[in-house]
């Protein structure tokens, strides 16, 4: 049955076949998180990134009833062009968009639920949702956490989405057993920033140790994914301070307007944008690179 509904391409169906190394790519950075041709280039070039570094990129969305793992340049121009008119498809999404044949860009959650099931164990993005702020009243919390929490996919990322409470994520992730590694940094990284406060569970110095940190854990079906928090280059950082303001201000006009759910992170992250002039996109595109080298040299691993 999985077969009428997952579709995958020829490149990357001989990479499964043949046990070469794989990365999950995400597509709603794609559809909603910058305007056209940047968004197009840009995903093209974390492509091009995980192939310097060795492994298959595999780009996924919905398209035409499928979940499509490893889309063409043509698809991914589509839905660079469509943009926001892509639905954002989460978990909870899925089996409406796929039954009724919408197109979707997927999520974190999404993304990882489709590179399960075809096999693929490592995946890159820009960074985690989490716990929202103000999540003891609204229960406001990203579906990626569950997801983490049962599928046993490894995420490579620049740490927690800076606008989300850290801490409370931290002990949800805690709860459910989810290991935050950090790639050579004994701090979480705060997506913008290397710096956060808060620590991770532990410091790995290279891809090997992660590998076999991956494979222990799976080998002993101790179920759900990993999160590898990588920091954003010391050169291409943002000033903590100043994001800090950034989001504050974000985070106010956000409860003034009662902007909630599914479209509280795309306003809160544009919100950020014009506050800094365009920064925050760039320190964003610059990390999701930086995470394809890691993801790339850990599938590489792991393969080995």
């Amino acid at each position: 049955m999985i077969e009428n509904y997952l579709d995958i391409n020829p490149e990357v169906e001989n990479a499964i076949a043949s046990n070469l190394p794989i990365v999950a790519l995400e597509s709603t950075i794609i559809s909603h998180g910058m305007p056209y041709p940047q968004n197009k280039n840009t995903a093209l070039h974390v492509e091009q990134i995980v192939r310097d570094y060795g492994a298959v990129p595999a780009t996924i969305a919905l398209i035409d009833g499928k979940l499509k793992v490893g889309l063409t340049e043509n698809e991914i121009d589509y839905l660079a062009k469509s943009g926001s008119k892509i639905i954002k498809a989460s978990r909870r999404d899925l089996p409406y968009l796929l039954s009724q044949k919408i197109d979707g860009a997927t999520t974190v959650s999404s993304t990882m639920i489709a590179a399960d099931l075809a096999g693929i164990r490592v995946f890159s993005t820009g960074g985690i949702g989490g716990v929202h702020r103000g999540a003891t009243e609204t229960f406001d919390i990203s579906a990626d956490l569950q997801e983490l929490a049962n599928t046993n996919v490894a995420v490579v990322c620049a740490g927690i989405k800076a606008i989300l409470d850290l801490g409370l994520t931290l002990e949800y992730l805690e709860t459910f057993g989810i290991p935050v590694l950090g790639y050579q940094t004994d701090e979480l990284p705060e997506f913008y920033t290397q710096k956060s406060g808060f620590k991770v569970n532990y410091n790995m110095k290279n891809a090997t140790e992660i590998a076999e940190l991956l494979k222990t854990k799976w080998s002993l079906n101790l179920k759900g994914g990993v999160i590898i928090a990588n920091p954003i280059p010391k050169d291409k950082q943002l000033d903590f301070d100043v994001m800090k303001k950034a989001i504050d201000i974000a985070l106010a006009e956000e409860k003034k307007l009662g902007i909630k759910g599914k479209d509280s992170t795309p306003f809160l992250l544009q919100k950020v944008k014009e506050l800094t002039g365009g920064l925050s996109l760039e320190a964003n595109i610059e990390l999701v690179y930086n995470n394809a080298k890691l993801a790339a040299q850990i599938a590489k691993a792991f393969c080995n």
